[in-house]
C-alpha cells in the first residue's frame, strides 16, 4: 500500500506544486536558464515501453523512442551511445543519439541495473534473479564474464576515477565492491535494509540508499569501512551529487532529501513529483533532474537555490535508473 504522507522538514521556498509548476515552467525557463544544449536527458519509461529525449535547455521533449520490453535501466556514454535495459524482455540495447539500435543482446536472468566503463570498453548489468553481474563488450554487447554478488543485485556504480565497481545487493543487505580493472572482489559490506540505488560522490565515498531502513549507508570503497548512516525520507531510491550536497529520491514521500556532503547534516527536503526514482546531475552541476514514475514527469531543481525550476512531461512510467543525462557531472 502506498503511503501518501510527507513527513519531514521542508526547505523554505523550495516547493512548487506539480500542477502550478507546469503553468510557470516556460517563465522559469527564461528567468532561470537551464544548462547548455549538450545536456539532454534520456529517460526510460517502463510502462510505456519507450524513452523520452528531453532538451533541458528548451524544456521540451524532442524525441520519443520505442524501446520494447519495459525499459528501466539506462546509461549514457560520453561517446554518444545510450544503453537501455528492458527488464521484461531481458534485452540490453545500444542506441545512437537518434534512437537507432546498433546492437542488442537478450540475457537469461533478470537484468535491471547498468553501468558503463567507457575507458575499458565494458558494460556491467546486474542480474536480479541470479546474484551476478554480467560484463559485456560495450560495442557488440557480447558477454565477456560474470561476477558473483549477493542476492538481488540492483543498482550499479563505477567510481569517478575508474577504480571501483559497486553493486547494491538488495536482498543480502550488503554492497559488493570490485576492482573495476581486474574485476576481483574487494569487499562485501553490510549496510542498511534492502539497498537499491547507489553512487559514488565526487570525493570517492560511496552512498547507498536503503529502501527498507529509510537511510543512506556511506562507505569507503578502498577499505570497505562503513563510515556513517544518515536518515533520509521514506524509501530512498537513487542518489546524485551537486554543489557540495547529496540529493536522494524518497519514493514514498514524493521528495528529495538534501544532505551536506561535508557534515552529512540533513538540510531538509524538496517536494518533487509522485514516486520519484531515477536522479542525475547536469554537466555543469547546476541542475538535478528527477524522474517521477507515477506522474509521467521529470522535476528539474536548481542546485544552488534548491528551487524547482521546471516540471517536464515524459512518456508513461519514467524510471531512468542509472546515468541518464548526456554530459553528466561526476
Amino acid at each position: 500500500m502506498r503511503r501518501r504522507t510527507k513527513p519531514g522538514r521542508r526547505l523554505t521556498g523550495a516547493t512548487i506544486p506539480a500542477a502550478s509548476a507546469r503553468v510557470v515552467a516556460a517563465i522559469l525557463l527564461v528567468a532561470s536558464p537551464l544548462p547548455a544544449l549538450a545536456d539532454r536527458a534520456y529517460v526510460t519509461c517502463q510502462n510505456g515501453t519507450a524513452l523520452s529525449v528531453l532538451d533541458l535547455t528548451s524544456g521540451a521533449e524532442v524525441a520519443r523512442w520505442s524501446v520494447p520490453g519495459q525499459p528501466a535501466g539506462v546509461a549514457v556514454a560520453a561517446s554518444g551511445a545510450i544503453y537501455t535495459v528492458a527488464a521484461d524482455s531481458k534485452t540490453i540495447r545500444r542506441h545512437d543519439r537518434t534512437g537507432q539500435v546498433l546492437a542488442e543482446v537478450t540475457l537469461d536472468g533478470g537484468p535491471i541495473g547498468i553501468a558503463h566503463d567507457e575507458s575499458r570498453g565494458r558494460i556491467f548489468v546486474s542480474d536480479w534473479y541470479n546474484a551476478r553481474i554480467w560484463v559485456l563488450a560495450d560495442q557488440s554487447l557480447e558477454p565477456l564474464q560474470e561476477l558473483t554478488t549477493g542476492a538481488a543485485p540492483a543498482g550499479l556504480a563505477l567510481s569517478p576515477d575508474g577504480r571501483f565497481l559497486a553493486s547494491a545487493d538488495r536482498d543480502a543487505d550488503q554492497v559488493s565492491i570490485f576492482d573495476a580493472g581486474t574485476l576481483a572482489l574487494l569487499h562485501r559490506v553490510s549496510v542498511g535494509t534492502r539497498p537499491f540505488g547507489l553512487r559514488f560522490a565526487p570525493d570517492g565515498r560511496l552512498f547507498a540508499g536503503n529502501v527498507g531502513s529509510d537511510d543512506l549507508s556511506i562507505l569507503d570503497p578502498g577499505s570497505g569501512a562503513r563510515l556513517a548512516t544518515v536518515p533520509v525520507g521514506a524509501r530512498p531510491y537513487g542518489v546524485a551529487f551537486a554543489a557540495g550536497r547529496a540529493f536522494v529520491t524518497n519514493q514514498y514521500e514524493d521528495t528529495l532529501s538534501v544532505i551536506d556532503l561535508a557534515t552529512l547534516k540533513d538540510l531538509g527536503r524538496i517536494d518533487v513529483g509522485e514516486y520519484p526514482e531515477g536522479i542525475d546531475t547536469t554537466a555543469e552541476g547546476t541542475r538535478i533532474v528527477v524522474a517521477n514514475w507515477f506522474e509521467n514527469t521529470v522535476t528539474v531543481v536548481d542546485t544552488q537555490s534548491l528551487q524547482v525550476v521546471a516540471v517536464l512531461d515524459t512518456c508513461d512510467g519514467p524510471r531512468a535508473f542509472g546515468r541518464f543525462i548526456a554530459g553528466t557531472a561526476d
